[in-house]
Protein backbone atom coordinates (compact mmCIF):
# COMPACT_ATOMS: atom_id res chain seq x y z
CA UNK A 1 0.00 0.00 0.00
CA UNK A 2 1.17 3.43 -1.13
CA UNK A 3 1.48 6.30 1.79
CA UNK A 4 -0.85 4.32 4.49
CA UNK A 5 -2.34 6.84 7.01
CA UNK A 6 -0.84 6.91 10.32
CA UNK A 7 -3.59 5.26 11.86
CA UNK A 8 -2.99 2.47 9.44
CA UNK A 9 1.14 2.64 10.04
CA UNK A 10 0.52 2.58 13.92
CA UNK A 11 -0.58 -0.98 13.71
CA UNK A 12 1.07 -2.22 10.24
CA UNK A 13 4.15 -0.28 9.90
CA UNK A 14 7.64 -1.93 11.14
CA UNK A 15 7.04 -5.61 11.48
CA UNK A 16 5.90 -7.44 8.49
CA UNK A 17 5.61 -11.21 8.78
CA UNK A 18 5.73 -13.12 5.98
CA UNK A 19 4.38 -17.16 5.06
CA UNK A 20 4.13 -18.75 7.96
CA UNK A 21 5.67 -16.33 10.28
CA UNK A 22 4.35 -15.14 13.65
CA UNK A 23 1.36 -12.49 12.94
CA UNK A 24 2.64 -10.75 16.25
CA UNK A 25 6.16 -9.31 16.69
CA UNK A 26 8.28 -11.37 18.36
CA UNK A 27 10.89 -10.91 21.25
CA UNK A 28 14.09 -11.61 20.05
CA UNK A 29 15.34 -11.99 23.48
CA UNK A 30 18.94 -12.98 23.00
CA UNK A 31 22.70 -10.59 23.33
CA UNK A 32 24.38 -12.35 20.57
CA UNK A 33 23.60 -13.69 16.85
CA UNK A 34 25.21 -16.20 15.17
CA UNK A 35 27.46 -15.70 11.74
CA UNK A 36 28.32 -18.35 8.73
CA UNK A 37 31.91 -17.02 8.58
CA UNK A 38 34.43 -14.83 10.31
CA UNK A 39 34.61 -12.80 7.08
CA UNK A 40 30.94 -11.95 7.01
CA UNK A 41 31.20 -10.55 10.90
CA UNK A 42 34.27 -8.60 9.88
CA UNK A 43 32.28 -6.63 7.59
CA UNK A 44 29.39 -6.01 9.84
CA UNK A 45 32.14 -4.51 12.33
CA UNK A 46 33.06 -2.69 9.24
CA UNK A 47 29.91 -1.18 8.95
CA UNK A 48 30.23 -2.40 5.05
CA UNK A 49 27.28 -5.04 4.70
CA UNK A 50 23.64 -4.44 7.14
CA UNK A 51 22.77 -6.36 10.71
CA UNK A 52 23.41 -6.93 14.14
CA UNK A 53 26.15 -7.17 15.69
CA UNK A 54 25.14 -7.46 19.42
CA UNK A 55 21.85 -6.04 21.01
CA UNK A 56 23.27 -3.51 22.86
CA UNK A 57 23.79 -1.89 19.47
CA UNK A 58 20.94 -3.32 17.91
CA UNK A 59 18.24 -6.23 18.35
CA UNK A 60 15.59 -7.37 15.61
CA UNK A 61 12.60 -6.60 17.95
CA UNK A 62 13.91 -2.88 18.56
CA UNK A 63 14.55 -2.79 15.39
CA UNK A 64 11.08 -3.31 13.82
CA UNK A 65 9.72 -0.60 16.77
CA UNK A 66 12.43 1.86 15.27
CA UNK A 67 10.78 0.91 11.86
CA UNK A 68 7.44 1.82 12.93
CA UNK A 69 8.45 5.10 14.73
CA UNK A 70 10.54 6.38 12.12
CA UNK A 71 7.57 5.55 9.47
CA UNK A 72 5.18 7.55 11.83
CA UNK A 73 7.59 10.54 11.98
CA UNK A 74 8.71 10.60 8.05
CA UNK A 75 12.18 10.33 8.66
CA UNK A 76 15.10 8.56 7.12
CA UNK A 77 16.12 6.60 10.56
CA UNK A 78 15.09 5.87 14.19
CA UNK A 79 17.02 4.79 17.53
CA UNK A 80 15.28 3.53 20.15
CA UNK A 81 17.34 3.91 23.76
CA UNK A 82 16.50 3.19 27.59
CA UNK A 83 15.04 6.17 28.35
CA UNK A 84 13.66 10.10 27.34
CA UNK A 85 16.60 11.49 29.16
CA UNK A 86 19.00 8.57 27.05
CA UNK A 87 17.64 10.30 23.95
CA UNK A 88 18.05 13.48 24.72
CA UNK A 89 21.54 13.14 25.70
CA UNK A 90 22.62 11.09 22.37
CA UNK A 91 20.60 13.36 19.91
CA UNK A 92 22.38 16.21 21.32
CA UNK A 93 25.93 14.88 21.90
CA UNK A 94 25.73 13.92 18.51
CA UNK A 95 26.64 16.70 17.61
CA UNK A 96 28.17 18.43 20.10
CA UNK A 97 31.11 18.08 22.34
CA UNK A 98 33.23 19.65 25.36
CA UNK A 99 33.95 23.73 24.41
CA UNK A 100 30.46 23.98 22.22
CA UNK A 101 26.76 25.09 22.81
CA UNK A 102 23.66 24.57 21.89
CA UNK A 103 20.44 27.20 22.24
CA UNK A 104 17.40 25.95 23.97
CA UNK A 105 14.01 27.40 25.06
CA UNK A 106 13.56 27.43 28.68
CA UNK A 107 10.04 26.25 29.11
CA UNK A 108 11.45 22.29 28.36
CA UNK A 109 11.06 19.60 31.01
CA UNK A 110 12.38 20.92 34.21
CA UNK A 111 14.60 16.88 33.90
CA UNK A 112 15.91 18.00 30.93
CA UNK A 113 17.40 21.26 31.81
CA UNK A 114 18.73 19.70 35.20
CA UNK A 115 20.58 17.27 31.95
CA UNK A 116 21.39 20.29 29.98
CA UNK A 117 22.37 23.06 32.23
CA UNK A 118 23.96 20.85 35.19
CA UNK A 119 25.10 17.25 33.85
CA UNK A 120 26.26 18.64 30.35
CA UNK A 121 28.03 21.50 32.06
CA UNK A 122 30.14 18.90 33.55
CA UNK A 123 30.91 17.57 30.58
CA UNK A 124 32.18 21.32 28.83
CA UNK A 125 28.81 21.41 26.55
CA UNK A 126 27.04 25.15 27.81
CA UNK A 127 23.56 25.39 27.00
CA UNK A 128 22.05 29.12 26.89
CA UNK A 129 18.37 29.12 27.45
CA UNK A 130 16.26 31.25 25.55
CA UNK A 131 12.43 32.59 26.32
CA UNK A 132 9.98 33.41 23.25
CA UNK A 133 9.50 36.55 23.68
CA UNK A 134 13.11 36.97 22.63
CA UNK A 135 12.98 39.02 19.52
CA UNK A 136 14.91 36.92 16.36
CA UNK A 137 17.93 39.42 17.01
CA UNK A 138 18.03 38.70 20.55
CA UNK A 139 18.50 34.82 19.83
CA UNK A 140 20.73 35.35 16.84
CA UNK A 141 23.06 37.23 19.47
CA UNK A 142 23.54 33.86 21.39
CA UNK A 143 25.01 32.35 18.14
CA UNK A 144 28.78 31.68 17.82
CA UNK A 145 31.37 29.57 16.15
CA UNK A 146 31.06 26.84 18.62
CA UNK A 147 26.80 26.87 18.72
CA UNK A 148 25.86 23.74 16.82
CA UNK A 149 21.96 23.43 17.75
CA UNK A 150 18.62 24.51 18.71
CA UNK A 151 16.61 22.71 21.29
CA UNK A 152 13.12 22.69 22.13
CA UNK A 153 9.67 20.72 22.92
CA UNK A 154 6.35 20.88 20.53
CA UNK A 155 4.31 20.94 23.55
CA UNK A 156 6.60 22.30 26.71
CA UNK A 157 6.06 20.37 29.89
CA UNK A 158 4.21 21.75 31.49
CA UNK A 159 3.65 25.28 30.47
CA UNK A 160 2.28 24.18 27.67
CA UNK A 161 3.65 26.50 25.09
CA UNK A 162 3.21 25.47 21.55
CA UNK A 163 6.80 25.72 19.78
CA UNK A 164 7.04 27.88 16.86
CA UNK A 165 8.62 25.45 14.78
CA UNK A 166 9.08 27.39 11.65
CA UNK A 167 10.41 30.11 12.96
CA UNK A 168 13.69 28.52 15.19
CA UNK A 169 14.30 26.06 12.15
CA UNK A 170 14.18 29.33 10.39
CA UNK A 171 16.50 30.90 13.09
CA UNK A 172 18.81 27.55 13.10
CA UNK A 173 19.27 27.18 9.47
CA UNK A 174 20.30 31.01 8.83
CA UNK A 175 23.13 29.75 11.66
CA UNK A 176 24.28 26.55 10.26
CA UNK A 177 22.82 24.44 12.68
CA UNK A 178 19.48 22.17 13.09
CA UNK A 179 16.70 22.20 15.01
CA UNK A 180 15.95 19.23 17.33
CA UNK A 181 12.80 19.05 18.85
CA UNK A 182 10.94 16.79 21.67
CA UNK A 183 7.71 15.54 20.14
CA UNK A 184 6.72 13.51 23.29
CA UNK A 185 3.69 15.10 24.09
CA UNK A 186 1.89 16.32 20.08
CA UNK A 187 3.24 12.28 19.37
CA UNK A 188 3.45 12.26 15.38
CA UNK A 189 -0.42 12.12 15.66
CA UNK A 190 -0.82 15.65 16.50
CA UNK A 191 2.61 16.90 14.93
CA UNK A 192 5.07 15.98 12.50
CA UNK A 193 7.58 18.66 12.95
CA UNK A 194 9.91 17.73 10.10
CA UNK A 195 6.56 19.05 8.16
CA UNK A 196 7.86 22.48 9.44
CA UNK A 197 11.20 22.40 9.00
CA UNK A 198 13.17 20.66 11.87
CA UNK A 199 15.92 18.25 11.61
CA UNK A 200 15.71 15.88 14.49
CA UNK A 201 12.97 14.94 16.35
CA UNK A 202 13.38 13.05 20.00
CA UNK A 203 10.34 11.37 22.04
CA UNK A 204 10.31 10.01 25.88
CA UNK A 205 8.19 6.66 24.39
CA UNK A 206 7.56 6.69 27.95
CA UNK A 207 4.22 8.54 28.11
CA UNK A 208 1.87 8.79 25.32
CA UNK A 209 3.31 6.26 22.76
CA UNK A 210 4.18 3.64 25.28
CA UNK A 211 0.09 4.96 26.84
CA UNK A 212 0.21 2.98 30.08
CA UNK A 213 2.95 3.38 32.30
CA UNK A 214 4.23 -0.02 31.58
CA UNK A 215 7.95 0.49 30.27
CA UNK A 216 10.44 3.49 30.19
CA UNK A 217 11.73 4.45 26.79
CA UNK A 218 13.07 7.23 24.38
CA UNK A 219 13.88 7.33 20.63
CA UNK A 220 15.92 9.41 18.31
CA UNK A 221 14.29 9.97 14.90
CA UNK A 222 16.65 11.75 11.82
CA UNK A 223 14.72 14.18 9.14
CA UNK A 224 17.56 13.61 6.90
CA UNK A 225 17.28 16.73 5.48
CA UNK A 226 19.86 18.68 7.21
CA UNK A 227 22.91 19.24 5.10
CA UNK A 228 25.98 18.36 7.41
CA UNK A 229 29.13 18.62 4.97
CA UNK A 230 27.32 22.50 3.57
CA UNK A 231 26.99 23.38 6.96
CA UNK A 232 30.93 22.63 8.08
CA UNK A 233 30.46 22.69 11.57
CA UNK A 234 30.28 19.33 11.85
CA UNK A 235 33.93 17.11 11.00
CA UNK A 236 32.54 13.98 13.46
CA UNK A 237 30.09 13.25 10.81
CA UNK A 238 32.00 14.62 7.79
CA UNK A 239 35.49 13.43 8.47
CA UNK A 240 36.80 9.68 8.70
CA UNK A 241 35.77 8.11 12.10
CA UNK A 242 39.39 5.66 13.45
CA UNK A 243 37.45 3.77 15.57
CA UNK A 244 35.27 2.44 12.51
CA UNK A 245 38.27 2.36 10.04
CA UNK A 246 37.96 5.74 8.61
CA UNK A 247 34.26 5.54 7.89
CA UNK A 248 32.85 8.49 6.92
CA UNK A 249 29.41 9.16 7.79
CA UNK A 250 27.81 11.60 5.11
CA UNK A 251 29.99 10.26 2.41
CA UNK A 252 29.00 6.55 3.09
CA UNK A 253 25.40 6.60 4.77
CA UNK A 254 24.34 9.81 3.01
CA UNK A 255 20.66 11.04 4.65
CA UNK A 256 21.07 8.26 7.36
CA UNK A 257 24.76 9.83 8.52
CA UNK A 258 23.23 11.68 12.21
CA UNK A 259 21.48 8.27 13.30
CA UNK A 260 24.01 5.93 11.44
CA UNK A 261 26.83 7.39 13.79
CA UNK A 262 24.37 7.85 16.86
CA UNK A 263 24.09 4.35 17.02
CA UNK A 264 27.27 3.04 16.03
CA UNK A 265 29.15 5.58 18.03
CA UNK A 266 27.14 6.60 21.07
CA UNK A 267 25.22 2.99 21.69
CA UNK A 268 27.99 1.29 21.29
CA UNK A 269 30.23 2.84 23.98
CA UNK A 270 27.32 4.39 26.28
CA UNK A 271 24.86 1.42 26.50
CA UNK A 272 21.55 3.25 27.04
CA UNK A 273 20.35 0.46 25.26
CA UNK A 274 16.23 -0.62 25.11
CA UNK A 275 15.17 -4.10 26.25
CA UNK A 276 13.73 -6.22 23.54
CA UNK A 277 10.47 -6.87 25.73
CA UNK A 278 10.70 -3.25 26.13
CA UNK A 279 10.41 -2.79 22.65
CA UNK A 280 7.61 -5.02 22.61
CA UNK A 281 5.63 -3.35 24.83
CA UNK A 282 6.22 -0.34 23.12
CA UNK A 283 4.55 -2.01 20.25
CA UNK A 284 1.50 -2.71 21.65
CA UNK A 285 1.31 0.71 22.61
CA UNK A 286 1.88 2.31 19.76
CA UNK A 287 -0.48 0.27 17.79
CA UNK A 288 -3.13 2.24 19.63
CA UNK A 289 -1.75 5.70 20.08
CA UNK A 290 -3.75 7.21 16.71
CA UNK A 291 -6.76 5.97 19.03
CA UNK A 292 -5.80 7.17 22.50
CA UNK A 293 -4.58 10.40 21.22
CA UNK A 294 -7.73 11.09 20.07
CA UNK A 295 -9.50 10.48 23.50
CA UNK A 296 -6.72 11.83 25.27
CA UNK A 297 -7.24 15.28 23.56
CA UNK A 298 -11.17 15.53 23.77
CA UNK A 299 -11.05 14.77 27.11
CA UNK A 300 -8.29 17.13 27.90
CA UNK A 301 -9.75 20.08 25.92
CA UNK A 302 -13.34 19.48 27.85
CA UNK A 303 -11.94 19.26 31.14
CA UNK A 304 -9.90 22.72 30.05
CA UNK A 305 -13.62 24.22 29.03
CA UNK A 306 -14.76 23.90 32.51
CA UNK A 307 -11.88 24.86 34.43
CA UNK A 308 -11.85 28.07 32.32
CA UNK A 309 -15.52 28.71 34.00
CA UNK A 310 -15.20 27.40 37.48
CA UNK A 311 -15.08 29.84 40.20
CA UNK A 312 -12.34 28.05 42.14
CA UNK A 313 -9.53 28.48 39.19
CA UNK A 314 -7.51 31.00 39.13
CA UNK A 315 -6.42 30.43 35.45
CA UNK A 316 -6.15 27.17 32.76
CA UNK A 317 -2.95 26.49 30.16
CA UNK A 318 -4.55 24.57 27.41
CA UNK A 319 -3.19 25.31 23.56
CA UNK A 320 -7.02 24.96 21.97
CA UNK A 321 -8.71 27.05 24.25
CA UNK A 322 -9.49 30.48 22.16
CA UNK A 323 -8.72 32.77 24.94
CA UNK A 324 -4.80 30.70 24.98
CA UNK A 325 -2.05 33.11 24.03
CA UNK A 326 -0.54 29.53 22.55
CA UNK A 327 -4.43 29.63 20.27
CA UNK A 328 -2.55 30.53 16.95
CA UNK A 329 0.36 28.14 17.08
CA UNK A 330 -1.54 25.27 18.30
CA UNK A 331 -3.96 26.35 15.10
CA UNK A 332 -1.43 26.08 12.68
CA UNK A 333 0.75 22.99 14.07
CA UNK A 334 -1.62 20.86 16.04
CA UNK A 335 -3.76 19.09 14.22
CA UNK A 336 -6.67 16.87 15.89
CA UNK A 337 -5.54 17.69 19.21
CA UNK A 338 -3.48 19.07 21.92
CA UNK A 339 -2.91 15.85 23.99
CA UNK A 340 -4.22 15.35 27.38
CA UNK A 341 -2.07 17.66 29.57
CA UNK A 342 -3.84 20.86 30.96
CA UNK A 343 -2.34 23.23 33.82
CA UNK A 344 -4.45 25.22 36.21
CA UNK A 345 -4.45 27.28 39.47
CA UNK A 346 -6.46 26.71 41.98
CA UNK A 347 -7.84 29.59 44.00
CA UNK A 348 -5.41 29.83 47.28
CA UNK A 349 -2.19 28.92 45.93
CA UNK A 350 0.15 26.40 46.86
CA UNK A 351 -1.65 24.79 50.23
CA UNK A 352 -5.07 25.08 48.42
CA UNK A 353 -3.28 22.92 45.08
CA UNK A 354 -1.80 20.47 47.54
CA UNK A 355 -5.66 20.30 48.85
CA UNK A 356 -7.12 19.65 45.92
CA UNK A 357 -4.75 16.91 44.70
CA UNK A 358 -5.21 14.80 48.00
CA UNK A 359 -9.23 15.15 47.62
CA UNK A 360 -8.94 13.33 44.01
CA UNK A 361 -10.36 10.11 43.87
CA UNK A 362 -10.39 8.94 40.21
CA UNK A 363 -7.10 10.80 39.49
CA UNK A 364 -3.77 8.99 40.92
CA UNK A 365 -0.60 11.10 42.16
CA UNK A 366 2.16 10.05 40.22
CA UNK A 367 5.69 11.12 39.19
CA UNK A 368 4.10 10.36 35.28
CA UNK A 369 2.13 11.72 32.65
CA UNK A 370 0.32 11.09 29.40
CA UNK A 371 -0.92 7.56 30.22
CA UNK A 372 -4.36 6.26 30.01
CA UNK A 373 -4.92 6.76 33.05
CA UNK A 374 -6.14 10.28 34.96
CA UNK A 375 -3.36 11.72 37.14
CA UNK A 376 -2.22 14.68 38.82
CA UNK A 377 1.12 16.72 39.95
CA UNK A 378 2.58 19.78 41.52
CA UNK A 379 5.85 20.21 39.25
CA UNK A 380 6.92 23.18 41.66
CA UNK A 381 7.70 20.55 44.61
CA UNK A 382 8.14 17.30 42.64
CA UNK A 383 9.51 17.33 38.65
CA UNK A 384 10.91 20.68 38.88
CA UNK A 385 12.17 20.46 42.52
CA UNK A 386 15.20 21.04 41.52
CA UNK A 387 15.18 24.29 39.45
CA UNK A 388 15.74 27.78 40.77
CA UNK A 389 12.99 30.37 41.52
CA UNK A 390 14.48 32.05 37.96
CA UNK A 391 13.77 28.94 36.32
CA UNK A 392 10.92 28.11 37.29
CA UNK A 393 9.43 31.36 36.57
CA UNK A 394 11.34 31.56 33.24
CA UNK A 395 9.47 27.74 32.81
CA UNK A 396 6.08 29.15 33.59
CA UNK A 397 5.58 27.19 36.64
CA UNK A 398 4.08 29.05 39.64
CA UNK A 399 3.81 27.73 43.16
CA UNK A 400 -0.12 27.53 42.26
CA UNK A 401 0.23 25.14 39.36
CA UNK A 402 -1.23 22.26 39.04
CA UNK A 403 -0.79 19.70 36.09
CA UNK A 404 -3.11 17.36 35.42
CA UNK A 405 -3.24 14.45 32.37
CA UNK A 406 -5.89 13.59 31.65
CA UNK A 407 -6.75 10.03 30.90
CA UNK A 408 -9.07 7.78 28.70
CA UNK A 409 -12.04 7.26 31.40
CA UNK A 410 -15.59 8.26 30.20
CA UNK A 411 -15.34 12.69 30.57
CA UNK A 412 -18.53 12.86 33.11
CA UNK A 413 -16.39 10.97 35.81
CA UNK A 414 -13.77 12.95 35.55
CA UNK A 415 -15.17 16.12 36.09
CA UNK A 416 -17.47 15.09 38.40
CA UNK A 417 -13.65 14.07 40.52
CA UNK A 418 -12.32 17.61 39.64
CA UNK A 419 -15.30 19.27 41.00
CA UNK A 420 -15.37 17.35 43.91
CA UNK A 421 -11.64 17.74 44.63
CA UNK A 422 -11.79 21.20 43.91
CA UNK A 423 -14.70 22.18 46.83
CA UNK A 424 -12.56 20.26 49.29
CA UNK A 425 -9.15 22.45 48.08
CA UNK A 426 -10.90 25.25 50.03
CA UNK A 427 -11.85 23.52 52.92
CA UNK A 428 -9.60 24.45 56.11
Amino acid sequence: MNNPRLETQCVQAGYVPENSQPRVLPIYQSTTYKYDSAEHLGKLFDLSVPGHMYTRISNPTVAYVEEKINALEGGVGAMCTSSGQAANLMAVFNICQAGQNFICLSTIYGGTINLFAVTMKRMGIQARFITEDMTDQEVDALFDENTRLVFGETIANPALTVLDIERYANLAHRHGVPLIVDNTFATPIQCRPFDFGADIVVHSTTKYMDGHASVVGGAVVDGGRFDWAASGRYPELTQPDESYHGVVYTRDFGKAAYITKARVQLMRDLGATPQPLAAFLLNQGLETLALRMERHSANGLAVARHLAKHPLVNWVNYPLLPQSDQYAKAQKYLKGGASGVVSFGVKGGRRAAMKFMDSLRLAAIVVHVADARTSVLHPASTTHRQLTDAQLEAGGIGADMIRMSIGIEHIEDVLADIDQALEKSQQA
